[in-house]
């Protein structure tokens, strides 16, 4: 599927407000794993006021320029979740709950 341009900016803009709002942006591979088990993951980050989104990389790395997390636009390839939490550690706990 493949996005128009009012849609990819619709998508920065979304992720441009969470970046703001956010102490703490997780990246994590989600290759290999199941679609129960990616339902599974977002629910119990909803349930701790964690944002996961799968984007786009080169909508990220555009979504998070100028932001604090700038620094780890590089990293930002091959198929990542992106969990972002205004909780300095709620992100980080989920994943490596989860995982």
């Amino acid at each position: 599927m493949s996005l128009n341009r009012s849609e990819k900016q619709a998508v920065i803009d979304e992720v441009t407000g969470l970046a703001a709002k956010a102490q703490t942006l997780v990246m994590a591979e989600y290759r290999g794993i199941t679609v129960a088990d990616m339902t599974k993951l977002r629910s119990q980050a909803r349930d701790k006021g964690v944002t996961l989104s799968v984007l786009k990389n080169t909508l990220a790395r555009r979504a998070v320029a100028g932001s604090a997390f700038d620094v780890v636009s590089d990293q930002m390839s091959g198929p990542l979740i992106y969990g972002f939490s205004t909780d300095a550690v709620a992100a980080a706990k989920v994943v490596a709950d989860f995982a």
